[in-house]
């Protein structure tokens, strides 16, 4: 079996790695549960990904195999058969005339050993370690085309409609998508993939099918199954085969074509992040624990669908919910399911709304309260009142960046007076995608030099090491691989709160910032150029200069 976190810091000190202190660091957060090691090694930056991988392969007297470094194709691990890889997390990582290395997270398991022998029986066998995580992202090979298995699933019509969703999520979770859009067309259905915000084709459905697909999601998303006219949301909590639970956020549009349905995933990669992973700097990171610390206020999370909002939202959460906090949360729809979160689904039919919630939720004693969005001017005065009477209030708002979310809750009818004591800071925040380090390069001087959009930030990046990636098999031709967010942070300064009461135009505010030590996405979305993280092309898509 794989290693538990536990046994994993005991290694860690045990080979000293790590540091008495950093042990018992590990082990506090190992007692408060509150997440996965890894997610506490990389913020505290304790330990990297490659130099954790080469103490767990000395602890066990092997090899490391870097399979971040050496990505296995598609031929390489069809080799060994599906149910031997998943069973014991294993891969081909060398093969050579008369031997073969196979990486597992599970070295001590007897029985690899023989079942690797069986399926090289001509090669001597030598086993290598490797990070379970590493490995299982090879796994995706496995998985045969949608289209070629919705032609097999057919044959069973009995069992159509459920395993096509199977079949469905389980490639888009395989696949890191962050959501699944099924687009009705005249005579088929086209299944796509949101990949690193990017919709990819995934596979193509028969018309004639799609109304029985359609109607399981509608059951197991607590919608109408008779409603064809209207536009419905819901959620479904969805359980794969290998028993990992998924949570879905689903709409349903019609269109002159049917039904178009969207349907968020919200699976465990998503919903646990750090700070340090979502982006944020050690100064901004150091700005936003300064915010939660004061018992009451408001926080406000600004930005555009999908941006990552309600992701920022949940990993402050995460280091507020204490065992003593008493935490509430009204949200539409309740996208992340969090223990020790008293967390509330607005209802329409039943009348209960953000306002509603929201006031509901001020009478139940909390200590911390988070709206969904701030939508309307009744919501936002509301939850300003919350945060002046001694709550700590987080929302997020729809506003292009943080100088203008101030003017748009005074146009909302929110008093100066009220916003300009109760608002701790604004974040506005943008998604980039991550350069896939697989294929990562840096540019020359002499492509740089032909780069028309660098000659005009040449200042600004002066002695950076610039970087691109041409695509390979481990991002799908793409050059990225994951995405990350880059902020821009405004604090409610005393000067700033004198300009609030002023009805100031979004432009003064950001001046003002600006003076105090305030950055432009933009900026930050450079600084991400700078490590290497992100391209130039892809920031300047995001967030250009203004």
């Amino acid at each position: 079996m794989n290693l538990t976190d536990q046994k994993i810091k005991d290694i860690l000190l045990a080979e000293h790695y790590v540091s008495e202190e950093d042990g018992v660091k590990m082990q506090k957060y190992l007692d408060e549960k509150s997440g996965p090691l890894w997610n506490f090694l990389s913020a505290e930056k304790i330990i990297n990904k490659d130099v954790l991988g080469q103490a767990l392969a000395e602890h066990f007297k092997l090899e490391y195999a870097d399979l971040n470094s050496f990505n296995p194709v598609r031929e390489q691990v069809l080799k060994i058969p599906e149910e031997v890889a998943k069973k014991y997390t294993a891969v081909l990582f060398k093969e050579e005339n008369k031997s073969v290395t196979v990486a597992t997270a599970d070295p001590e398991n007897k029985s690899l050993m023989l079942k690797l022998k069986e399926i090289f029986p001509h090669h001597k066998v030598f086993l290598a370690y490797s990070l379970p995580e590493d490995i299982e992202e090879s796994f995706v090979f496995y998985q045969k085309a949608l289209s070629t298995r919705f032609s097999e699933i057919l044959k069973n019509e009995q069992r159509f409609a459920p395993a096509i969703l199977e079949a469905i999520i389980s490639d888009a979770v395989a696949f890191r998508a962050s959501d699944i859009h099924f687009e009705p067309a005249e005579k088929e259905v086209l299944v796509r993939f949101r990949l690193d915000g990017t919709l990819q084709e995934a596979g193509r459905l028969d018309k004639t099918y799609f109304e029985n697909l359609l109607n399981r999601i509608k059951v197991q998303g607590g919608l109408r199954i008779d409603e064809h006219a209207s536009a419905q949301d819901g959620a479904i909590r969805f359980e794969l085969p290998d028993q990992k639970l998924v949570d879905l956020r689903v709409s349903i549009l019609p269109t002159l074509n049917g039904e178009k349905v969207v349907m968020r995933l919200l699976s465990e990669y998503v919903r646990s992040f750090q700070l340090t992973e979502i982006g944020l700097s050690t100064e901004n990171q150091n700005t936003i624990k300064e915010a939660i610390a004061k018992p009451f206020g408001m926080i406000l999370v600004t930005g555009p669908t999908g941006s990552g909002k309600t992701t920022t939202l949940y990993t402050v959460l995460k280091l507020l919910n204490k065992p003593d906090i008493n935490i509430t949360t009204i949200e539409d729809p309740v996208e992340y399911r969090v223990l020790g979160v008293n967390q509330i689904q607005v209802n329409k039919n039943t009348n209960l709304t953000f306002a509603q919630g929201l006031r509901s939720i001020v009478r139940q004693d909390p200590d911390i309260i988070l709206v969904g969005e701030i939508r309307d001017r009744e919501t936002a005065e509301i939850a300003v009142n919350a945060a002046l009477t001694g709550h700590l209030l987080l929302s997020s708002f729809h506003a292009n960046d943080a100088a203008t979310s101030i003017p748009r809750l005074l146009d909302m009818g929110v008093e100066p007076f009220l916003l300009s004591s109760t608002l701790n800071i604004i974040v506005a925040q943008r998604l980039v995608r991550r350069l896939c380090e697989q294929c990562r390069h840096s540019l020359s001087a002499t492509e740089i030099s032909h780069l028309k959009k660098y000659q005009s930030l040449a200042a600004d990046l002066a002695g950076a090491t610039i970087y691109t990636s041409k695509g390979c098999r481990a991002c799908n031709q793409t050059g990225y691989k994951g995405r990350i967010a880059i902020f821009e942070i405004i604090k409610n300064t005393p000067e700033l709160q004198d300009l609030i009461l002023k009805n100031p135009a979004a432009k003064e505010i950001w001046q003002l910032a600006q003076q105090q030590g305030a950055q432009t996405l933009f900026a930050d979305g450079l600084e991400k150029v700078r490590a290497g993280i992100t391209s130039l092309d892809e920031v300047l898509r995001v967030a250009p200069p203004v």
